[in-house]
């Protein structure tokens, strides 16, 4: 069986969502063929809409974020089976898209893999785009985050909170 690295990455806006983050980043170490290599630091960033022309509500709670890396011998759609088992324990809904959530679990990387389904899109499309993404992941992934990437999402308020996970 060959193992990957897959890198995660952990929101939450709704409930205790420090904690969630947390005990997600955990959990994922848990998964069946799965162990935690690292997880980076919590940050606190406000919402992001996902579809820039679309903003975000300004009642949307600030979301904890953070990155997490594993090592799985799960095939990707597997892991994103059990990325969203998680979120459904969590109390996971989506009424609508951006929608406030007690726990968002996002492949970002898995190992050099390219995919483009109907479910699972790998790289994220979107996670360039983002502070609360790129951040964390140069903190434990440095290689993977170049510095243009880092410049342009610069404006993008991110605040750390706590420190990484060993």
């Amino acid at each position: 069986m060959a193992l990957v690295t897959a890198y995660i990455a952990i929101g939450a806006n709704l409930g205790q969502a420090r904690l969630s983050v947390q005990q997600a980043m955990q959990a994922l170490g848990q998964l069946p063929l799965t162990r935690l290599i690292h997880g980076s630091s919590l940050y606190r960033t406000a919402p992001i809409a996902s579809d820039p022309s679309r903003p975000t509500s300004a009642t949307s709670p600030d979301f904890i974020n953070a990155v997490a890396a594993i090592e799985t011998g799960l095939t990707a759609p597997d892991l994103l089976l059990h990325l969203q088992a998680l979120e459904l324990a969590a109390g996971r809904e989506r009424p609508y898209p951006d929608a406030p959530r007690t726990l968002d679990l996002d492949i970002l990387l898995y190992g050099s893999a390219q995919m483009d389904s109907a479910q699972l899109v790998i790289p994220h499309p979107r996670m360039t785009q983002r502070a609360f993404v790129l951040v964390p992941l140069a903190e434990i992934a440095p290689a993977l985050v170049t510095s243009a990437q880092l410049a342009a999402v610069a404006h993008q308020s991110i605040e750390k909170l706590l420190p990484a996970v060993s």
